[in-house]
């Protein structure tokens, strides 16, 4: 049986400060920090203690800080992968979130939603974004280990969880899976029939140790 644990990074400074994220390398918040090490604490309470673990995630510093405090927990060195970020939102990353919504056209109700050019220069379109996380987890599913963790970006986890479900990549123009910043996606394939469960979608009840 796979087990594979998604993690969305939890606060950065992008959220606080109002602007746009995307590849803008911005880092962890104190407040972010401490949820890392929630989110790490509650990983290493959910894997059996002897399961080999495998740990991947975006290579950007939110992503890679989230990261570092769950590999402390488990003993083992992340792998940094670049096709696990955040869309590319080109000319827009890192101004004010109100400079990308003025000029953002968004994709039609009917017709071509994958290559739709969104107004923004240098910004990746859906197509480019699917395809290069599509990617990194065949890769990543082709492994032979049972425990897997995968740290990303609220937004690349509908297309980690597209890919998991094998959704053709042509047809996740419609696709969004929405999981709050810090959270914890599980993902389960049993042995015998291979089906791919999704156990649970973006719990943060690990960020309130007092529930």
């Amino acid at each position: 049986m796979r087990t594979l644990y998604v993690v969305t990074h939890p606060e950065a400074t992008h959220h606080v400060e109002g602007v746009v994220g995307g590849w803008h390398d911005s880092h962890l918040t104190p407040a972010g920090v401490r949820a890392a090490a929630l989110i790490a604490r509650a990983l290493r309470a959910q894997v059996p203690d002897d399961a080999d673990v495998e740990l991947f995630s975006s290579d950007l510093h939110r992503t890679a800080q989230t990261a570092d405090a769950v590999a402390a927990q488990f003993g083992v060195r992340p792998t940094l992968d670049r096709r696990l970020r955040e869309k590319s939102y080109g000319q827009a990353e890192g101004r004010p979130q109100e400079w990308l919504d003025q000029r953002f056209v968004p994709p039609p109700a009917v017709g071509e939603r994958m290559d739709h050019d969104e107004g923004v220069e240098g910004a990746e379109t859906k197509a480019e974004w699917a395809q290069r996380v599509y990617a990194v987890m065949d890769e990543i599913l082709r492994r032979p280990c049972g425990s897997q963790i995968v740290v990303t970006h609220g937004g690349s986890l509908t297309f980690v969880l597209a890919s998991w479900i094998k959704m053709p990549i042509e047809s996740a123009g419609y696709a969004s899976f929405r999981a709050p910043s810090g959270s914890i996606t599980t993902l389960r394939e049993d042995d015998f029939f291979h089906n791919r469960q999704v156990v649970n979608l973006g719990d943060i009840s690990h960020l309130d140790p007092g529930r």
